[in-house]
């Protein structure tokens, strides 16, 4: 066994997986210590580096093209103290992190684990369901659809939209870039029908803008992760969106009845929404696109 112990967190090589588990020092970034333990086996690793630096070093496990999918929903945009494949190490124990890197590095050569990408997940990412409250709404995942409840401070138009519910075979993907203090990030779900939709994240049905605290607004991930592990994998989409959407996932009879609302039940909120777009077109606060794609994305709804 291969063990380093830090305040930022340990890692553990067993020969067959490094363990990561996140310290529970307050330096240590809120996601990281939701997210939790991360089991990394030996097949998804594509290689490991120590960085030695005047007061503290760095340890960083590189894992393979496709294998995890927080790294695929994040697209490397996590800041460096949230990422869990980095530990920070103290100075005095270098030579500790220098050894727990070359027992991988010898086990990677003795499995002739390859560096291509991957075929599949080999991570599952965070379990569900999960729900996170930013500072545009609170959205939820468990397993099958996706919920958006819209604050207070949300948008308008957002709200004159109602909650937004998006099943899973309706997912093309997932986009998400942080907030990163200075500029605004977002939660997006692309689905088949919204796939070339150019609303900004603020005015999106479909988005969540991430524009309030970081710490907070960074634990999207987590959701963005947990639906990204259940769409299909990136290896076997034929191209991207611009040359063809990937074919729909198959549904079980009866899942649209089960997750749309009954329409006689709800035809006078459809009428109160509808009228409240109206009055917002022609007030002048959304324009001919926006009332267009915002009516579509509410007439979807129910």
């Amino acid at each position: 066994m291969a063990e380093i112990i830090q305040r930022d967190g340990t890692w553990a090589f067993d020969g067959s997986t490094v363990r990561i588990t996140p310290g529970l020092h307050r330096s240590v970034p809120l996601f990281r210590q939701t997210y939790g333990e991360v089991a990394v086996p030996l097949e998804a690793v594509s290689g490991v580096v120590y960085e030695p630096e005047r007061k503290r070093g760095r340890l960083r496990l590189r894992l393979r093209e496709g294998a995890d999918p927080l790294l695929q929903a994040t697209g490397g945009r996590l800041p460096d103290a949230a990422d869990p494949y980095r530990l920070a190490v103290d100075i005095d124990r270098s030579g500790v992190a220098e050894y727990v890197a070359e027992e991988i590095r010898h086990a990677l050569l003795l499995e002739q684990v390859p560096e291509e990408a991957t075929g599949t997940y080999l991570l599952p990412g965070p379990p569900v369901p999960v729900s996170v409250r930013s500072s545009d709404g609170t959205v939820s995942f468990d397993g099958a659809q996706v919920r958006i409840d819209w604050s207070d401070t949300s948008d308008r138009v957002k709200r004159a939209t109602g909650p937004r519910i998006i099943g899973l075979p309706d997912l093309v993907r997932v986009e998400w870039l942080p907030n990163s203090g200075y500029e605004d990030g977002f939660l997006r779900f692309v689905t088949h029908d919204s796939v070339f939709s150019k609303l900004p994240p603020e005015k999106d049905p479909f988005a969540l803008d991430l524009w309030g605290s970081t710490r907070r607004d960074l634990l999207t991930a987590l959701v963005a992760t947990a639906v990204m592990a259940r769409l299909p994998h990136p290896s076997t989409r034929a191209g991207d969106h611009t040359q063809g959407d990937p074919p729909r996932p198959p549904s079980a009879p009866g899942d649209a009845a089960r997750s749309r609302p009954s329409p006689r039940d709800d035809h006078d909120v459809l009428l109160r929404r509808l009228r409240e777009l109206g009055e917002l077109h022609r007030d002048g606060v959304l324009t001919d696109e926006e009332f267009a794609t915002t009516k579509a994305a509410v007439l979807r709804g129910f």
